[in-house]
């Protein structure tokens, strides 16, 4: 993968980590009601559960690609198409709000993690997402399993990253969230119609 492509990449997933999704809500949640030093077995969770799913399917994109090339174009315009249409749902989306409550069962750790996985695991929109996400970025003349390595771990930095910061500020940024929800999401889903317009067009 070239640094100019990485550096799109890693900003397009810095866009969608910051994005309302249910694994942010997640460790947001349990942020407030657990702490962050607990809600990290959630984000761990998570994180195995993102590897998985693009492993699942950048591998399914490589046996594609292998078969013809002309399969990599058609996907790269698909995934275009999808993120713009993403980029308007979040656009139009409501702003995200947590419920607050004052006694919070107790949670074990295991517990905790298995949540953020199958969040993150079973969410049919997450590999649909990816389906059309990496295309974008492959690099058909490049080891896939190298490009797999670099991307699956720069996702799962930026989102580890992002979920802890929001357990860590989960009683500041809930207020904020309602307050400037609307305006973020439009950030967030602007980020996304640009980036699925503009890739395709890259050589």
């Amino acid at each position: 993968m070239q640094f100019d492509t990485w550096l799109l990449y890693l900003v397009s997933s810095i866009g969608l980590s910051l994005s309302p999704g249910p694994n942010g809500l997640l460790a947001l949640t349990h942020g407030a009601l657990h702490g962050s030093r607990k809600t990290l077995f959630t984000i761990c969770g998570g994180a195995i559960g993102f590897v998985a799913v693009i492993a699942l399917s950048m591998f399914g994109i490589g046996a594609l690609i292998r078969s013809s090339l002309a399969w990599l174009t058609l996907l790269k315009w698909l995934g275009g198409a999808y993120l713009v249409w993403l980029g308007i749902q979040v656009w139009r989306a409501p702003p995200v709000t947590v419920a607050a409550r004052a006694a919070p069962a107790a949670a074990g750790g295991w517990s905790l993690l298995r949540q953020g996985f199958l969040s993150a695991a079973t969410n049919p929109k997450g590999l649909l997402f990816f389906t059309a996400f990496l295309p974008l970025f492959i690099d058909p003349q490049r080891s896939l399993p190298l490009q797999f390595a670099v991307m699956a771990a720069t996702f799962v930095a930026t989102e580890f990253a992002t979920e802890f910061a929001l357990a860590s500020a989960a009683h500041r940024v809930r207020p904020w969230l309602e307050r400037v929800g609307r305006r973020f999401n439009r950030a967030c889903g602007g980020t996304f119609v640009v980036i699925g317009a503009a890739l395709p067009l890259r050589a």
